[in-house]
């Protein structure tokens, strides 16, 4: 684990934080994402809880971004309705963001104490999906 930090995106948080207070409703959407693309601009999604595992609202931001041509994100943050604040993503989140983003930031901790770390360092030592693919050839 290399505990390199990063500046915080404080937009990135609020614009999670406001999809929370306003789009969260009820037990199917609890959860907010925001990611920023390598171009600056800011994806939203919620998560979509169903009992049979439904996407996290990380997961919903990727195909978000896809949708609007933002194939490379930059930092990812994740926010609990209810004030709950960033919350880290759980550990399919993270093997995913870290497939499909290698270099990803995420915003992870409490209140005043929150940090921007690399993906890799939620997930040390981890299964690399692109190491283990046959070649196309």
């Amino acid at each position: 684990m290399t505990t390199q930090t990063h500046s915080v995106d404080h937009e990135l948080i609020e614009a999670a934080a406001h999809i929370a207070r306003t789009h969260c409703r009820g037990d199917n959407h609890t959860m907010a994402a925001a990611a920023r693309a390598a171009d600056g601009r800011i994806v939203t999604a919620v998560n979509a809880y169903h009992f049979t595992g439904g996407p996290c609202a990380e997961l919903v931001v990727i195909g978000a971004a896809a949708a609007q041509g933002a194939y490379d994100l930059d930092t990812m943050v994740a926010v609990g309705d209810r004030d709950r604040g960033v919350v880290p993503p759980c550990g399919r989140c993270r093997q995913v963001l870290l497939d499909y983003f290698p270099t990803l930031k995420v915003i992870v901790g409490r209140s005043d104490r929150v940090r921007t770390v690399p993906i890799t360092d939620l997930l040390p030592e981890s299964y690399v999906w692109d190491d283990h693919q046959l070649d196309a050839e």
